[in-house]
């Protein structure tokens, strides 16, 4: 399968979109690809500025990431958290001694007035990549989730605070991304999306790790110009996430938890899906919606089934 430099997109969040990527570079050059990154996820905490998404996709690229969890660093260690007890201030988000580390040099670098999409590009060459990561923008976006708890009361949260902090509990009621409105697209990215040959939707969750990425204006756009180059991967297997919180969202926010109703979600934009085979009966409900269905195992249990899901996954719009 003929790829030139460059022309596969992919839009990434979470621990879904990185394993996808560990794979997709298993089958293309991993110079061919240009993976653009979920950032409505990034917080301070401590200072220091954290980017969930695009450190879990570095880590995971560079074969350094805590595979039993899927985020971090294997053999991490949390000693500096454990001696910031001390002075009785929140530590419910972890941090890693060895992951301090590139928050320490991400926060440096953007207090000298860096871009987050240049800092990036520094960090990925630090870890010795060859794929080319860059956030979805360079100014802030960031996901809110209004809850409401048993008293009846609502509330609203950051996207790690609901997630993290209280385990993503509180049923959701609905999703923002603040600042989405008035940001832009990081350098190059509209230009690769109406450039690639290919372009692919990880198996990420559709609200908070997708949803904050085609909220950026002119991103959802370029996809619906190419959208016959465009295929999706379902995060939804057996009508649950195969990991993730994406079921606390998608029901509450009116989207059937399926690989149908993300390919409904997805439609507008995406000409076809890639499905898993315990989904097969639900292919022809796909199809209906004027989305290719492509069937096939979608359970990332190894490297190698990455790949395969790669192939395919590229076969659909081959």
């Amino acid at each position: 399968m003929p790829y030139r430099q460059g022309v596969l997109v992919a839009l990434a969040g979470g621990v879904g979109a990185a394993r996808f990527l560990r794979g997709l570079v298993r089958v293309v050059p991993p110079g061919d690809v240009l993976a653009v990154v979920n950032t409505a996820d990034d917080d301070t905490f401590h200072g220091l500025s954290v980017s969930p998404d695009l450190d879990s996709v570095t880590y995971t690229l560079a074969g350094a990431s805590n595979q039993a969890q899927g985020w971090g660093l294997e053999g991490e260690t949390f000693a500096t958290l454990g001696a910031l007890e001390r002075y009785d201030v929140p530590t419910w988000f972890g941090l890693g001694d060895k992951d301090l580390a590139t928050h320490l040099f991400r926060t440096q670098r953007l207090h000298d007035g860096v871009p987050l999409s240049a800092v990036t590009a520094e960090i990925a060459i630090a870890w010795g990549l060859e794929t080319r990561l860059v956030p979805m923008t360079d100014d802030r976006v960031a996901t809110r989730i209004t809850v409401r708890d048993d008293t009846g009361a609502t509330r609203e949260l950051a996207m790690q605070e609901w997630f993290v902090r209280e385990r993503a509990a509180p049923s959701v009621i609905a999703v923002r991304f603040d600042g989405a409105d008035a940001a832009r697209p990081a350098p190059g990215v509209i230009d690769a999306l109406h450039s690639a040959a290919t372009i692919v939707i990880c198996p990420s969750n559709p609200i908070i790790s997708i949803g904050p990425i085609l909220a950026v204006p002119g991103i959802r756009e370029a996809l619906v110009a190419r959208r016959d180059r465009v295929v999706a991967v379902s995060p939804i297997v057996g009508g649950a996430p195969v990991r993730g919180p994406a079921d606390r969202l998608m029901g509450p926010l009116g989207i059937d938890v399926s690989c149908v109703g993300v390919a409904r979600a997805y439609r507008d934009f995406a000409g076809a899906i890639v499905i898993d085979a315990v989904d097969r009966d639900r292919a022809a409900e796909v199809e209906a919606l004027g989305v290719r269905a492509v069937v096939t195992d979608t359970i990332m249990r190894s490297p190698e089934i990455a790949a395969s899901l790669a192939r395919e996954t590229l076969a659909a719009v081959a």
